[in-house]
């Protein structure tokens, strides 16, 4: 959605300068500024005490974003027509809004919760969020070798898990699945101390099993993870650099191209005027003569 548009299209239609006007800084901050205030209303609604004074004015508010966003939309749809179904983020923007008209009552009523997701917009709209984004989900097939990692890791804690403590914690270890769901919770640190204290009370040499696990799951998978992520983001980051040196390089080889085919046009100009000039000159002789 963000393409160049060039100089013949700015001038070329109402359409054009629509596009760039939507483009332009201070409609975007003005956007933002609105989806800001959208969060906020969502919020408050939220609060019962704040719904029993101020609930009319607030759903009325939303409800007059809900049409600016969805006028918003409009005009860009009609700006750039095609491509902005051919951008990811306007099919976002698109579906966001489009859940925040589902009916009040009925069974699409439960959609209607879901209207918070409006303030997701401020990542299409912010163009740091929007990177970051565009980065994770880029990075998503080199993380398919560290899910494999991790998922060999837990079955093999867990199958050791339930052999070393499930008759003695039944509950946390009793069976796979019950291992494997409490070594999550322990890769998360959640009730971390309190588990491992009471494995210890049974079996005294149980912190060699869980400080293992813990060191392999916690930190050292999902350092991987974050190694990903920012090597995703610093690649695309240079994508967008080297396209940019390659769009400038472009720009100045056209303005060249351009400044050179002048000359020509001056050149060719200039030696058309001496052909003239030594026309004349040569042709006035024979009228003084005659």
């Amino acid at each position: 959605m963000q393409e160049v548009l060039t100089a013949a299209d700015a001038d070329a239609s109402p359409r054009a300068r629509l596009a760039r006007f939507i483009l332009s800084t201070p409609f975007q901050h003005t956007v933002t500024g609105l989806i800001l205030l959208n969060a906020v209303t969502l919020g408050l609604e939220t609060s019962d005490s704040v719904m029993a004074g101020w609930g009319g004015l607030l759903l009325g508010l939303d409800q007059v974003l809900l049409w600016i966003f969805t006028a918003e939309l409009a005009l860009r749809i009609y700006a750039f027509r095609g491509r902005f179904f051919r951008d990811p983020w306007g099919i976002f923007d698109l579906i966001v809004v489009g859940i925040a008209w589902a009916p009040a009552s009925g069974p699409l009523s439960v959609l209607r919760a879901l209207r918070v997701l409006r303030v997701l917009r401020l990542v299409s709209v912010v163009p740091s969020l929007r990177n970051v984004v565009e980065a994770m989900l880029a990075a998503l097939p080199g993380m398919g070798s560290i899910v494999l990692l991790m998922a060999l890791i837990f079955y093999v804690f867990g199958v050791m898990a339930t052999k070393l403590f499930g008759d003695v914690m039944p509950e946390q270890f009793g069976d796979l699945p019950a291992s494997l769901f409490t070594l999550f919770q322990l890769m998360a640190m959640d009730d971390f101390g309190n588990v491992v204290r009471q494995a210890m009370e049974h079996v005294p040499l149980a912190w060699l099993f869980f400080f293992p696990f813990t060191i392999l799951a916690t930190f050292v998978v999902l350092n991987l993870f974050i190694g990903v992520i920012v090597e995703s983001i610093q690649t695309l980051r240079e994508q967008r650099e080297g396209a940019g040196a390659q769009a400038a390089e472009v720009e100045q080889a056209a303005a060249r191209s351009e400044a050179h085919l002048d000359t020509q046009l001056l050149l060719q100009e200039m030696r058309a005027l001496r052909a003239e000039v030594a026309a004349l000159r040569a042709a006035t002789p024979v009228r003084e003569g005659s």
